[in-house]
């Protein structure tokens, strides 16, 4: 089942949970080098498939493979060439980040004098050599998820699993966990990366498989995925929640597409073949029906639109599934 240049490979991965399937027919594909972002609404089977694809559960049915090796047939050796970040960092906060990974080298069996040699490099690597003696608990939280970072790398394995690798950090800590990330990733290693925040997919993956039900539903490049909405959309907020089924009615009048709707939002969108002049006979349409607007605004497609348009719900608040 070997595919040439893939470091990651499954076919029609099965997992059941008493009456539900987990993953049902889960199909992916992660080429060498690259960042494959995993999104899915809660319950979707992110997690449950990076767990088989870790060895940490075994799959109900289908094949999959791991630097060239079957999970399930040669589970130790998979082990042996990947790293699995968890969604909280696991640091002994008593100790300083040299120590930690020197405990992480140990774990390995890598022997007291390497473990000791990788730290070193480790932090250097990382941007923490400098405050490599302080205990971690001095540290902030995008310093702990770089030594998280660190930690996953103990080995050099050559895929590294990321679940939620910047949950709970301010802008400032997430930018610098995609910047390692982006580094590990030009000196060769694949990773596979499930979050919940589409700007960070659209920051760091080369290519992005929407995971709905325990497939795999769409898959593509962040800018493929956008452009099957077809150009530009028009965003309108309206004042009352009675003029939106107005709103909707005027677009599908004006405007070549279906309209999504956001009740909660008060929100209507809509794709639109042609950028000029379609944003003023909107407004032009509303008007004329009365409908007071509360804000308009034209722009590209996101992520959030690909994810809306292929589940049939937004990915805000979601939590790691």
């Amino acid at each position: 089942m070997t595919t040439s240049g893939a470091a990651i490979v499954a076919e029609g991965l099965r997992k059941r949970y008493r009456d539900r399937f987990a993953l049902d027919g889960f199909d992916l594909t992660v080429h060498s080098g690259t960042v494959c972002g995993l999104l899915g609404p809660n319950g979707a089977g992110k997690t449950t498939s990076v767990r088989i694809l870790s060895t940490l559960l075994r799959p109900d049915g289908g094949r999959a493979e791991v630097a060239g090796f079957d999970v399930v047939r040669h589970p130790d050796q998979v082990r042996y060439r990947i790293g699995l970040v968890g969604q909280h960092p696991a640091l002994d906060e008593a100790l300083s980040a040299r120590q930690n990974l020197i405990l992480f080298g140990l774990l390995c069996h890598l022997g007291r004098r390497r473990a000791g040699q990788r730290a070193v490099e480790l932090l250097e690597r990382f941007g923490l050599a400098d405050v490599g003696e302080r205990p971690v608990s001095a540290y902030s939280g995008g310093m702990r998820r770089r030594l998280d970072l660190a930690a996953g790398m103990v080995l050099a394995p050559a895929v590294l699993f990321l679940d939620e690798p910047t949950t709970g950090l301010d802008p400032r800590g997430r930018t610098e966990v995609w910047e390692s990330i982006r580094e590990l990733v030009r000196a060769g290693t694949t990773v596979l990366l499930t979050t919940q925040h589409l700007d960070e997919a659209d920051q760091l993956a080369d290519r992005i498989s929407v995971v709905e039900a325990g497939r795999v539903i769409a898959e593509g490049t962040p800018d493929e995925l956008k452009a099957r909405l077809g150009g530009d959309r028009i965003d309108v907020v309206v004042g009352a929640s009675a003029d939106l089924p107005v709103a909707v009615a005027e677009l599908r009048r004006v405007v070549d597409g279906e309209p999504t709707v956001d009740e909660d939002r008060r929100a209507v969108s809509v794709g639109v073949g042609h950028r000029r002049g379609a944003l003023v006979e909107v407004l032009r349409a509303l008007d004329a029906a009365q409908v007071t607007v509360a804000d308009i605004a034209l722009r590209r497609p996101t992520l959030d639109d690909v994810f809306l348009h292929v589940t049939g719900h937004r990915v805000d608040a979601e939590v790691a599934a």
